[in-house]
C-alpha cells in the first residue's frame, strides 16, 4: 500500500467512524473552534483531572480532514498529561510546517498520516483546527487560573 492510499484509508476511517465525536458529560474544558475559510466548526471537550486528560470528545461539522484530525488528536491525548498533550501539539504543528519528519513523528501515530497536508495549503487550517483549539483551551485555562479576578472562574 502506498502512502497516499494509507493516508486516505486512515482519514476515511476517522471521518466515517470517529471514536470521539459525541456529546460529553463532565467536561471541565470546552472551547469552540472555527475555520472561517471553509466553515469547519467544532466544540472540543476535555475532562482533565489532576493535570491528566481522562476523557475527550468533539462535536460539530466540517470537512473530512478537520473531523478526522480532531479524532486522531483525541486518540493521542486522552490518558496524557496536559504537558504531554501540549508537546504532541507542538510536534504536530512542526510536522505541518515541514519542520519535523521521520522518527520525530512516530509519537503522532496515525496523525502522522497528515504530514503531506503541508503541501496542500488550503487544507492546513482544516487539519490544525482541533489542535489549535486544544492549544487555545490550555492557554485560556492557564491565564484564568493565574488571575485574581473572581469573575474569571
Amino acid at each position: 500500500m502506498d502512502t497516499k492510499e494509507l493516508y486516505r484509508e486512515i482519514l476515511n476511517e476517522h471521518n466515517i467512524n470517529p471514536l470521539h465525536k459525541a456529546e460529553m458529560d463532565g467536561a471541565n474544558f470546552s472551547l469552540n473552534g472555527v475555520n472561517p475559510s471553509c466553515g469547519d466548526n467544532i466544540t472540543l471537550n476535555l475532562k482533565v483531572e489532576d493535570g491528566k486528560i481522562v476523557d475527550g470528545s468533539f462535536t460539530g461539522f466540517g470537512c473530512a480532514v478537520s473531523q478526522a484530525s480532531c479524532d486522531m488528536m483525541l486518540d493521542l491525548v486522552i490518558g496524557k498529561t496536559v504537558e504531554e498533550a501540549s508537546r504532541l501539539n507542538e510536534t504536530f504543528m512542526g510536522m505541518i510546517r515541514g519542520e519535523k519528519s521521520g522518527d520525530e513523528l512516530e509519537e503522532l501515530d496515525e496523525a502522522a498520516a497528515l504530514q503531506d497536508i503541508s503541501k496542500m495549503p488550503a487544507r492546513v487550517k482544516c487539519a490544525i483546527l482541533g489542535w489549535r483549539t486544544m492549544k487555545e483551551m490550555f492557554e485560556q485555562n492557564a491565564k484564568c487560573s493565574s488571575c485574581t479576578n473572581p469573575n474569571c472562574h
